[in-house]
């Protein structure tokens, strides 16, 4: 609440209930003016909606939109320099001055409090002036004239608000609990006020003033002593100003801006805090606020509490200099209300107790106001202030300067309201990190400063106050936008687009507003409902179609929801909805509108209609063939045929028709291309254009298609001259076109064609619509003859001609023709050969024909008499015929060649993409492509020439492609003359050029031939490929051009990744070349690709290996032959892995089993081999690339028997057998003795070497599982708290949480019984009593093990307050037990818990050790437990029997091979409002309770497993479609029964596909109760099932076919049994790689000694060897036993086991397996006997058979580190001790804990008074009566004591 000038109006609010909120439609500002006094403050009442407007002199009230009621008020006499009451003759200075009043009030306690009011008091305005030193009443909120309360005479402790209009004075209402007040509550004004250097000084800055003067004497408004206030020294420099108070939770805040006098001078802006229950103002703090960039005064705030994390707005300026002056620079700045409560509460505490230092020593905190107190040493009301600021982005920053703000949240937004000095409205979206964006500026009340910002109680409209007016306008004004474009273009966050209601609104106007039914104009991505396309889009008007419609972005819509298209304003036509396609009947021919006059078509709209909504709409043309031939008299034919509608011309009923079914129809030129040179038409005049006049002259006409009107009447020529038509008979010579007419004529003028038909009349004119002209000359104007018979012949006048005229001249003769072929379009140039070809070129127009058809000479090209070049015209279908050429009026020459018109076809194009290098071969296929020459003949790509590089087929023809600008697709083309082909639905894609990443293996043998696999993209797009090598050094660079032919090695890719790898074969390097290196030989490796030949000019280098990557070159591996006690080989490993080794014995392979740098085993057949070659024996050969080594000849022993033959010949002599037998035995065992030591190395090696290549194989993998606990999105969860640990480690598997269980015993009881559990507590402490009642206890038979760890576990709950004690008693108790040890065997000693104080041990070390759990080692064991997961769901688990295809466990392992796959399910999950798609990995084999857990896992990845729902509480729901909506479980009338065997469903089952969409739901009662998983369990166990039933369940295998070793078998059959881990060993192996890294983490973070252990282990690890040296136990390996038993065995492999020990999650039988396989793997690791393994080992220790040896030497090296580390930490150890006393002690419930003690004490109770009667200290100190006190207490008995 801002008070800017000094009257302060606030509303006491009652009780009431809330208002309706309803809208008042205003889509203009509304302004009231009211002149006068300056208006300074704006109060709106939430429950009646009235508005009060306060002015210096004028409290105003108004129930918007009406119009303001002044109501009277009062000018009194007043001084602020004197006290009330004034009379004028006691001041002198006194006068009447204006009231300046401020009206506030907030609905939501964003300014002012609402008071809660007893039942039935009144409601009413507190109003503060400036005048009589700032007094206050109480007003009538329905008449504010009226006085509720008013004082005359004021004492000095009600002046309230500053006597200076330039003093701010702000205020808060509370209410606190108060015993002394009426009804339990008292109401409170907290009041901020600056400092005034006239009238009394001594008001403090902040006090609490009573709002209600009872009970008497109490005054109103009074500032009493037991109220509080904050005590200050001086005052007047801070120059305070008050700008907003403020209530939130239970505190009340203050903001203000004041002069920093303890730093550097400047003015910055604070916020105080004072509890609203505090009455001695201890808890007043102030925290300094850092705008960033220089804003440091506060001008405006608003509290927004509503928001998901409530925040602060402030409006802050940039002051001038060091003044409090605000500039026209200012921001809006955002502070979190959590962050400001912590940072108070730490500035407190700093001061409280640390004395205002922080961590670093520097100052943190301080008293403020010159107060002389300091921290640690507060009187009440002493104010605390920080030193450290409050940062804060600016949201946003202006250029003007802000003075008022209010806030609104709208569909989940914050919208900021801003008001400036210049009267604007500015609006910004603020975003969840508080960055914001300006989107609009309104204009309110140019020039004048916004004073207040308030919005109605309907939250749709802000009231603006300036200095004059009041101004209420609408937040948004979405209703003046009709379109969703126009919508979405707002860019207003309050507006969106309503779909199905077609209107701009807000979203809780919209009655379907999800999120494509509204869509918000904020978002970008947002986009209206569009038809994207329409078919058919053109339609005839005389036929009724169906008209289907794309529509984009459409809404989701249920089954009762129905569309409607609307054509016009035609009735509407139903729809069917499918997806995004949307069908509807186009209109009724007859209900259509008539087209416009002049045009052949009808253009309406077609809306897709929601109700009476247009949704979406597009446009419809229907068009009239019959139009078409109507527009176009002179050529309805041709105009009907070449029409963009599809009409047809119907020649026989001379109309234009969209009926292509009618006889002899012409169709369109779309359907039908060429159609339009089928039309009847005039083509030219073939007989001269002169026609002698009085002479009958023949008048020759081409056409064409004049054959289409059989029947029909003759055509008739029609000479018009002068306007008057004569008609001619006219003679037609049809031939097969064209057809010639002919006709007399004797007069000049122009000839038209006449065709008379039944049904109309035509004329038929030329292609341009233009009629033939002829024109008459006078033949005496021409007499020239050719004249013969003398010397020489020549062209002579008639009457000049001394010979005979010849009637005609020679005719042409043509002896050649080339090309005899060409395209139906014409275009390449024919040339003819031969003589008489005229003498010019003229003499040859319209002389030269081929097949009938014209064709143009080029006169250019012409020579005299012998050659005629002319350009072919085009035919209308193939052909074959003669050329003519004819010269004047004589007889044409004919060819002896014919001439083919041909329609060439491309059919298709191999390959179909390449580089945009180019450069790639490409093969046209098709038919007649030999048309014309080969020079008439270009190939396009695209619009680049692909050049032709071998001779032209019919079939085919070869080119070279061009480089390209960039990858596209683009069309393949042939051009001949005018002929254009393209591949019908075929492009040729461009794609970018490879790209080298990688080439491995990077290296080599001279001798090459090894496989390298180069990977990179877009590999596949060359044809060929060759390998080089290259090198700056001039011989080798020599030697790789001139032998670039050995190097040309063809491409081979990789069938499963076509795009990214391809494999080629090293080259040899030559033997002229390797003398003259130094080894290895490094060279970069490039690869070219090329088309054809490796020495082809276009051999563009496609990509190299880069970054230093190099091809190296290493001498050849050498091998040595068989039978050398030498080894195998000498670099056998050298540039070559064991599965690239090819090893033949004679005609067989010897598999490869080992391989390193010297030795290599392979395992021969079990029979002799064939040999190869001439010799008997099989040789032994090595094959390594192209090198092939052979290593001798091998042969088989003859006989298996060990027994030398002289011993069989011995049987007659027995001394001779005796000694033979000796030796045999002898030769045997040291055979097997070697045999043994082999087979030994020999395993050895086999698993390092397998391990190996496994290793390899998982790191090439791209989907590993290192970073699947990153991918899954989970950082490292904090640890569980305290007491949920302590109760799963001291109490495993106990149901219920002791530690947090409240003693269960009557009330009536209650007192006695917590007494005497204190007497036993006491006992406790008792160090002897201690003691001696463990003993007895573990001295009973009926104690077992259990009651041990309970008990045990019990006393550390007891005694958890004091840890010191505790552990010296623990400390005794394990020297009684060394003492029992050390006699017999102390290696035994901790190993097992058999003992209270073992237990005790364990519960010890899980509390000192938490700290260390939750800093260090919980992160690495929480990515363990992660990877284990994330990798054992990447494949099968069987739910039954809990076996799974990936584990370490060879005992849970899934043996059988199980086809599956995986999958992504689309899972929705409602966030919010929003339903969002969630995409989850799951198995096809996986059960519905594994998908539904997977689901959880991904969904509530987050979340706490406690937290998240069960899976058997959901039902996992698959929709497809609107209505497909099915229920999935594990177990329905659908599983699949065999017998007695069920099996549980599977996605598999349902046949889910992938992508599919699924959703969990609310299991219904019916499928909770059926749940399969409430009759069985995981693991190995049995399905329990109703006797009567007798079905057995299984999932992936049947419990019973699990392949168990038999008990009884041949000794071949136990060994099979024993090797069949081996078959799977590759397996584990995998998985065991793929943990490795996280396994190593965990043991380096318990073991690493780089950081110091934790106190406890040395300060124990210490204890033990003092033990070893009391009790002269100088056996190293026994305190290595100790130190192993205490801590890894006993808290670590717990810990290993058990990840829910120390964090929230669920761990499965197939994790627990996992983690079992680690477990042991760590106990192994902290023994010290030798790590051996064989044949024989189980497969769980020889999968860490390479690790152990390490992890001993980590053991080893953490045991010696804490050893020789100094000693004396007991000390440190008591320090730490006490501090874990006081940091859990108040989490354990010790009385619990005490009273299941005594539950003992009870059972026993006889055993433990004898045994403390019997002991003399004991009896000193009288345990046994305080036991018998306590007994009597907790039994209700009275004793005899």
């Amino acid at each position: 609440m801002v008070l800017p000038q000094l009257l302060l109006l606030l509303l006491l609010l009652g009780p009431a209930p809330p208002a309706a909120c309803g809208r008042v439609p205003d889509d203009v500002i509304t302004r009231v003016e009211l002149r006068g006094a300056p208006l300074s403050h704006l109060l709106l009442d939430p429950r009646s909606g009235q508005l009060y407007v306060a002015e210096s002199t004028t409290c105003t009230t108004s129930a918007p939109p009406a119009a303001p009621q002044p109501r009277p008020h009062r000018t009194p006499l007043d001084s602020p320099d004197c006290l009330p009451p004034i009379l004028a003759q006691d001041c002198p200075a006194a006068g009447s001055r204006p009231i300046t009043t401020s009206c506030c009030c907030s609905t939501n306690g964003r300014r002012g409090r609402r008071g809660g009011g007893e039942e039935g008091e009144e409601r009413g305005l507190i109003v503060c002036g400036s005048v009589l030193q700032g007094i206050c009443d109480r007003r009538s909120l329905a008449n504010v004239s009226e006085l509720l309360y008013t004082t005359s005479d004021p004492v000095d402790t009600q002046y309230v608000a500053a006597n200076d209009p330039r003093v701010s004075t702000v205020a808060v209402v509370i209410t606190t609990a108060s015993k002394q007040e009426a009804g339990g509550r008292l109401r409170l004004m907290l009041v901020g006020r600056g400092y005034t250097s006239r009238g009394p000084g001594d008001v403090p800055p902040v006090t609490a003033r009573r709002l209600a003067p009872t009970p008497p004497p109490r005054l109103a408004f009074s500032q009493e002593e037991e109220l509080g206030k904050l005590v200050v020294g001086s005052y007047s420099e801070y120059n305070n100003r008050f700008v907003y108070a403020f209530r939130h939770g239970a505190h009340a805040y203050f903001l203000l801006a004041r002069r920093d006098t303890r730093h550097r001078k400047e003015y910055l802006s604070f916020v105080a805090r004072l509890c609203v229950s505090d009455r001695g103002f201890y808890s007043y703090v102030e925290l300094p606020l850092l705008c960033k960039g220089g804003y440091n005064l506060a001008r405006g705030a608003r509290l927004a509490p509503d928001l998901a994390r409530p925040a602060l707005f402030i409006t802050m300026a940039k002051g001038q200099a060091s003044t409090p002056v605000a500039t026209d620079h200012s921001a809006l700045c955002v502070y979190g209300m959590a962050e400001l409560d912590e940072m108070l509460s730490r500035t407190q505490e700093v001061c409280y107790s640390q004395e205002g230092r922080g961590s670093s020593g520097l100052e943190e905190a301080y008293i403020e106001y010159a107060v002389s107190s300091v921290c640690l040493r507060l009187p009440a009301g002493s104010p605390i202030a920080s030193s450290i600021p409050l940062p804060a982005t600016p949201t946003i920053t202006m250029t003007t300067q802000l003075t008022a703000i209010t806030t609104a949240t709208e569909a989940g937004h914050t919208i900021a309201l801003l008001g400036d000095k210049e009267g604007n409205l500015h609006k910004v979206l603020v975003g969840s990190d508080w960055s914001g964006k300006l989107y609009d500026s309104v204009q309110v009340d140019q020039g004048s400063e916004v004073r207040e910002l308030l919005l109605d109680r309907t939250r749709e409209h802000a009231y603006v106050l300036t200095s004059s007016k009041v101004s209420r306008l609408p937040v948004a004004w979405c209703e003046r936008k009709t379109g969703c474009q126009a919508c979405l273009s707002l860019r207003d966050p309050y507006c969106g687009w309503c779909v199905l209601e077609g209107k701009c609104s807000r979203q809780h106007e919209c009655s379907r507003n999800s999120s494509n039914h509204w869509l918000w104009s904020f978002e970008t991505t947002n986009q209206c409902v569009s038809i994207q396309s329409l078919e058919p889009a053109n339609q005839s008007r005389d036929v009724r179609v169906q008209v289907t419609l794309t529509v984009a972005h459409l809404p989701t819509l249920s089954e009762q929801d129905a569309l409607s298209c609307a054509f016009g304003l035609l009735p509407r036509q139903q729809t069917v909805v499918t997806g995004t396609t949307i069908n509807c009947q186009s209109p009724s021919p007859e209900l259509l509108p008539a087209r416009p006059t002049g045009s052949d078509h009808l253009t309406l709209p077609v809306s897709l209609m929601f109700g009476h909504v247009t949704i979406a709409s597009t446009h419809m043309t229907f068009y009239d063939c019959g139009a078409v031939g109507q527009l176009n008299t002179s050529s309805p034919c041709m105009a009907c045929v070449s029409s963009v509608w599809e009409c047809n011309w119907c020649p026989l009923d001379q109309t234009c028709s969209s009926d292509p079914s009618c006889q002899h129809a012409l169709h369109n030129h779309k359907v039908q291309p060429g159609s339009v040179a089928s039309c009847p038409v005039i083509v030219s005049l073939l007989s001269s254009a002169l026609v002698p006049t009085a002479f009958p002259t023949a008048l020759s006409l081409l056409g064409r298609n004049l054959d289409l009107f059989p029947g029909e009447a003759d055509y008739v020529c029609v000479v018009v001259i002068e306007g008057f038509p004569f008609y001619l008979n006219a003679t037609v010579e049809k031939t097969d076109d064209p057809h010639y007419l002919y006709c007399i004529f004797m007069y000049p003028g122009r000839i038209l064609i006449y065709l008379p038909c039944k049904k109309c009349s035509r004329y038929l004119c030329n292609y341009l619509n233009l009629c033939l002209p002829v024109r008459l000359y006078d033949c005496s104007a021409y007499g020239c003859v050719w004249c013969t018979g003398s010397e020489s012949s020549s062209c002579a006048f008639n009457q000049s001609c001394a010979g005979i005229p010849a009637d005609t001249c020679p005719p042409p003769h043509i002896t050649e023709v080339v090309p005899v072929s060409g395209p139906l379009e014409g275009g390449v140039l024919v040339t003819i050969w031969g003589s008489n070809l005229g003498v010019r070129p003229q003499d040859l127009e319209g002389g030269v024909s081929v097949v009938g058809e014209p064709c143009t000479p080029k006169p250019d090209k012409y020579l005299i008499s012998t050659r005629i070049v002319c350009e072919l015209q085009p035919a209308v279908g193939p052909k074959e015929g003669p050329v003519l050429v004819t010269v004047g009026t004589h007889r044409p020459g004919r060819s002896s060649q014919l001439f083919t018109y041909r329609d060439p076809q491309v059919v298709a194009v191999v390959p179909s993409q390449g580089p945009v290098s180019g450069g790639t071969l490409l093969t046209i296929q098709g038919q007649r492509l030999l048309t014309g020459l080969t020079s008439d003949l270009t190939a396009y790509v695209g619009l680049q020439p692909c050049s032709l590089v071998e001779q032209v087929s019919d079939s085919r023809l070869v080119c070279r492609t061009g480089p390209s600008e960039g990858s596209a697709d683009v069309p393949v083309r042939i051009v001949i003359g005018r002929s254009e082909r393209t591949v019908a639905d075929a492009l040729y894609r461009y794609l970018d050029d490879p790209v080298i990443t990688d080439a491995s293996p990077s290296e080599s043998f001279y001798e090459g031939g090894r496989v390298i696999q180069v990977i990179g993209s877009s590999l596949d797009v060359v044809q060929q490929y060759i390998m080089c090598t290259m090198s700056i050094v001039q011989y080798i660079t020599r030697w790789k051009i001139n032998n670039q032919k050995l190097l040309s090695l063809p491409l081979s890719l990789s069938p499963s990744l076509p795009l990214s790898l391809c494999t080629l074969m090293s080259p040899s390097l030559p033997l002229s070349l390797r003398g003259y290196i130094s080894l290895p030989l490094s060279l970069p490796l490039s690869l070219r690709g090329y088309i054809s030949l490796p020495l082809s000019p276009h051999l563009p280098l496609w990509g190299s290996l880069s970054q230093g990557q190099v091809f190296s070159y290493h001498p050849n591996p050498e091998l040595f032959v068989l039978n050398r006690e030498t080894p195998d080989g000498v670099g056998l490993t050298r540039a070559v892995s064991r599965g690239e080794v090819v090893v033949r014995l004679g005609d067989e392979e010897c598999e490869v089993k080992t391989l390193d740098d010297t030795h290599l085993y392979c395992e021969p057949p079990e029979e002799q081999p064939s040999s190869l070659t001439a010799l008997d024996l099989p040789s032994l050969t090595v094959g390594l690339g192209n090198l092939q080594v052979d290593l001798g000849v091998v042969q088989y022993d003859s006989s298996p028997s060990p027994i030398p033959l002289a011993a069989q010949l011995g049987l007659g002599a027995g001394a001779a057998v005796v000694v033979l037998s000796v030796l045999v035995v002898i030769l045997m065992y040291r055979r097997k003795s070697k045999q043994a030591l082999r087979d030994y190395k020999k395993v050895l090696l086999q698993l390092e070497t397998l391990e190996i290549n496994v290793g390899d194989q998982c790191r090439k993998e791209p989907d590993d599982g290192h970073d699947g606990p990153h991918r899954c999105g989970r950082a490292f969860p904090a640890l569980l708290d305290f007491q949920s640990y302590a109760q799963r480690v001291f109490f495993p598997g106990q149901q219920g949480a002791l530690l947090s269980q409240k003693l269960d015993v009557p009330e009536t009881r209650r007192a006695a019984v917590e007494q005497g559990l204190s007497g036993l507590h006491k006992l406790l402490n008792n160090k002897a009593f201690l003691i001696k009642f463990i003993h007895t206890l573990e001295a009973q038979q009926g104690f077992s093990q259990r009651d041990r760890g309970y008990v045990a576990s019990l006393l550390t709950v007891a005694l958890h307050d004091k840890l010191e004690y505790f552990t010296e008693v623990m400390k005794t108790l394990l020297q009684h037990l060394v003492l029992q040890y050390a006699s017999k065997n102390p290696k035994l000693m901790l190993r097992r818990t058999e003992t209270v104080v073992e237990k005790m041990l364990t519960n010890w070390m899980s509390i000192c050790l938490y700290s260390f759990l939750k800093e260090v080692a919980g992160e690495p064991l929480y990515m363990l437990f992660r990877a284990i997961k994330y990798q054992v769901d990447k494949g099968p688990v069987d739910a039954v029997t809990g076996r799974a295809k990936r584990t370490l466990n060879d005992s849970h392992l899934l043996r059988e091979d199980i086809d599956y796959r995986p999958m992504t399910l689309s899972v929705l999950v409602k966030n919010d409002e929003d339903v969002q798609p969630c995409p989850v990995r799951v198995l096809d084999t996986d059960t519905i309770t594994q998908v539904k857990e997977k689901i959880l896992d991904q969904t509530y990845k987050g979340a706490a497993f406690s937290q998240r729902p069960s899976a058997h509480a959901l039902d996992l729901e698959w929709r497809s479609g609107q209505a497909g909506h099915l229920t999935l479980s594990d177990d329905d009338v659908t599983a699949i029964v065999q017998g007695r065997w069920k099996k549980l469903n599977t996605l598999q089952h349902y046949k889910v596909p992938d992508g599919a969409t699924v959703a969990l739901i609310p299991a219904s009662q019916a499928s909770t109760k059926g749940s399969v998983h409430q009759v069985y369990q995981t693991a190995e166990k049995t399905p329990i099932l109703e006797e009567e039933e007798e079905v057995r369940l299984w999932h992936l295998v049947k419990s019973s076919e699990e392949p168990d070793a038999p008990r009884r078998s041949s000794m071949r059959e136990r060994e099979r049994a024993k090797a069949i881990p081996e078959i799977y060993l590759t397996r584990l192996l995998s998985m065991k790689g793929t943990l490795q890294k996280f396994v190593d983490d965990v043991f380096v973070a318990i073991l690493n000694t780089k950081r110091p252990p934790p106190i406890a282990v040395r300060f124990f690890f210490d204890f033990l060897d003092d033990m070893a040296e009391k009790h002269a136990i100088d056996d190293p390996e026994t305190v290595h036993i100790w130190k192993t038993n205490s801590l890894p065995l006993r808290f670590w492999v717990n810990i290993l086991k058990n990840p829910q020990f120390v964090f929230d999650v669920q761990v499965t039988d197939s994790i627990d397996a996992v983690l079992s396989v680690i477990a042991q793997t760590f106990i192994d690791s902290c023994t010290t006997s030798e790590h051996k393994v064989g044949r024989d080992s189980p497969v769980n220790k020889l999968l860490y058979a390479r690790e152990i040896p390490r992890y001993k030497q980590m053991v080893e090296r953490y045991y010696s580190d804490i050893h020789s580390a100094a000693s004396g930490c007991y000390q440190e150890m008591n320090s730490t001790l006490t501090g874990l006393s006081g940091s859990f002690a108040s989490e354990m419930s010790s009385l619990v804990a005490l009273h299941e003690l005594y539950k003992y004490i009870n059972k026993y109770y006889d055993k433990v008074m004898s045994s403390l009667d019997e002991d003399s200290g004991g009896q000193k100190m009288q345990l046994a009566y305080r036991l018998q006190q306590v007994a009597a207490l907790l039994e209700n008995k009275v004793t005899d004591l």
